[in-house]
C-alpha cells in the first residue's frame, strides 16, 4: 500500500492500477457488517454469513435431462435396434412406480426429470425413435451416459453447494430453495451517508435559480449504493464553508462508509481535503491519473474510535459515477461480508476510431451494441465529465490505456460494463 499522509501536502498522482491496488488492500482489512437471519427473499441483494450445504444428495437418482426411452446402450449399438417396452416413468413418480429393472432388449419410456430404471444406462430422445405398440424403433446409437445426470453428480450430502460471502441472486435463491432453506443469514446492508457540496446545488424537488443546479449527485450515488449492496442515508447538501462542511462530514463519519462529492479540486471553494485533514483524515490516495475522475480522494477518519472509511468524489455526475464503480464498490463489497469482485470488463470491436491525449487511462461512456459473434462499441457523443445526459445513453465505457494517442476503427479494446 502507498505511504499514506495526514495533511494536504501534494501527493503523486497514483495510476489506476495503483489506486485500484490500494483500494483492494484497504478493503481487505475491513469487518464486515453483523448477520441476520432473514427470510429468503428479503436476502436478496445481500451477502450470506453462512455457507449453504446440501441436505441431501443432488439429483437424488439417475435423472433423465430429455422426455423418451431409457435403453441400456449396448442394446441400441446397432441400426435400427428393436427393443420392447416394459413401463413409463414420469417425473415425481412414486419409488413403486420408478421401481423397474430392465433386461436385455428392454426399454422404458422415460419424461424429463424422472428416475432412470436400474439396468439403464443411456435415455435416447424420443424424437429418434418410432413406437409401434410395445416395440420402439431406436434409429439413433446412444454413449452410456448420455442424456442422463448421475445421482450425486451436482452435490453431495452436506456439502457446500453456495460459499459464504456470495451475493443472495435469483440462482442462490433456487438453490437455497431447492436445499430447503426458507431463511438465510445474511450481513445487513452497510449505510453509507452520502453528502453532496456546494453553494450551486438545490434539492431535486426544488426549482434552481439561474446559477444553480439539482443536486442529481446525492441521487445517482444513493442509486448506486444500493445496486452494491449498501443502505443510502442522504446528508443535507453542504454549503462551501469550512464549518458546515466539518459539521456534515462528521455526521457522515458515523455511517459505514462516507461519500463526498465535489469539493475534491484545486479551486478556491473546494474545501474537502482541507476539512478533512483538520479533522485528522488520513488519506491513502488524492489524486487518480485517470479520465474523469482525476481528483478523487480516499482516505479513513476517525472521530469515535473506529476508523470510517470515506471517498471523496469529484463533482462532474460522470466522474461520480466512474470513480463510485472503480474504487467505492470494493470498500461496499467488503463492508458488506461480500467476497471481492473482479471490474467486469469485456472486448469489443471499435466501431469509429477514437483520438486522446497520452498520460491518463480514460473510461469514455460509450454503447455496446453489435452481435454475439460481432460485439461491436462505438463512444457515446458527450460534451465532458459534466454531460449527465450523454451518461444516460451509455452502457459501459471504452478504457483508453494512457500510452494510446489513438484507437483505430475496428481494433479490439476493452470496455468496462456498468
Amino acid at each position: 500500500m502507498t505511504q499514506t499522509q495526514t495533511g494536504v501536502a501534494p501527493s503523486p498522482l497514483l495510476s489506476f492500477a495503483e489506486a485500484r491496488r490500494v483500494v483492494e488492500e484497504y478493503a481487505a482489512t475491513l469487518a464486515s457488517t453483523a448477520p441476520e437471519l432473514l427470510s429468503l427473499l428479503d436476502g436478496v441483494g445481500l451477502a450470506l454469513a453462512e455457507e449453504l450445504r446440501a441436505d441431501r444428495d443432488f439429483p437424488p437418482f439417475p435423472r433423465s435431462t430429455r422426455d423418451g426411452y431409457a435403453v441400456r446402450a449396448a442394446d441400441v449399438a446397432g441400426p435400427r435396434a428393436r427393443l420392447r417396452c416394459v413401463a413409463e416413468i414420469k417425473a415425481g413418480a412414486s419409488p413403486a412406480e420408478s421401481a423397474v429393472t430392465l433386461d436385455a432388449g428392454e426399454t422404458a419410456e422415460i419424461m424429463t426429470g424422472a428416475p432412470v430404471p436400474a439396468g439403464a444406462d443411456a435415455v435416447v430422445m424420443v424424437e429418434y425413435t418410432a413406437r409401434h405398440g410395445d416395440v420402439v424403433t431406436v434409429e439413433r446409437a446412444v454413449r452410456a451416459g448420455e442424456n442422463v445426470v448421475a445421482a450425486a453428480s451436482e452435490a453431495r450430502a452436506g456439502a457446500v453447494v453456495v460459499a459464504r460471502g456470495t451475493r443472495i441472486t435469483h440462482a442462490t435463491v433456487a438453490v437455497a430453495a431447492a436445499v430447503g432453506r426458507a431463511e438465510v443469514a445474511a450481513h445487513r446492508r452497510p449505510r453509507v451517508a452520502i453528502l453532496a457540496t456546494g453553494d450551486e446545488l438545490v434539492d431535486i424537488n426544488l426549482p434552481p435559480g439561474p446559477s444553480e443546479i439539482r443536486n442529481s449527485n446525492s441521487y445517482s450515488l444513493a442509486a448506486q449504493v444500493y445496486a452494491a449492496g449498501g443502505e443510502p442515508m442522504i446528508l443535507p447538501v453542504a454549503a462551501d464553508r469550512a464549518d458546515e462542511l466539518a459539521l456534515l462530514i462528521g455526521k457522515g463519519l458515523t455511517a459505514d462508509l462516507l461519500l463526498i462529492s465535489g469539493g475534491v479540486s484545486m479551486g478556491k471553494y473546494d474545501l474537502v481535503e482541507p476539512v478533512l485533514a483538520s479533522l485528522g483524515a488520513r488519506f491513502l490516495f488524492t489524486g487518480v491519473r485517470i479520465q474523469p475522475g482525476k481528483p478523487v480522494v480516499f482516505g479513513d477518519a476517525a472521530l469515535r474510535g473506529k476508523p470510517t472509511p470515506f471517498f471523496g468524489l469529484p463533482g462532474n455526475p460522470v466522474s461520480t459515477m466512474v470513480t463510485f464503480q472503480l474504487f467505492v464498490v470494493p470498500v461496499l463489497d467488503a463492508l458488506a461480508g461480500a467476497r471481492p469482485q473482479p471490474l467486469p470488463f469485456a472486448r469489443a470491436a471499435l466501431k469509429a476510431p477514437v483520438v486522446a491525449k497520452t498520460g491518463l487511462t480514460r473510461f469514455l461512456p460509450s454503447r455496446l451494441g453489435g452481435t454475439q459473434e460481432q460485439p461491436e462499441v462505438e463512444l457515446v457523443h458527450w460534451q465532458g465529465s459534466g454531460d449527465l445526459m450523454a451518461l444516460s445513453q451509455a452502457n459501459c465505457y471504452i478504457v483508453v490505456p494512457p500510452d494510446r494517442e489513438q484507437l483505430t476503427a475496428g481494433e479490439a479494446v476493452t470496455v468496462l460494463l456498468f
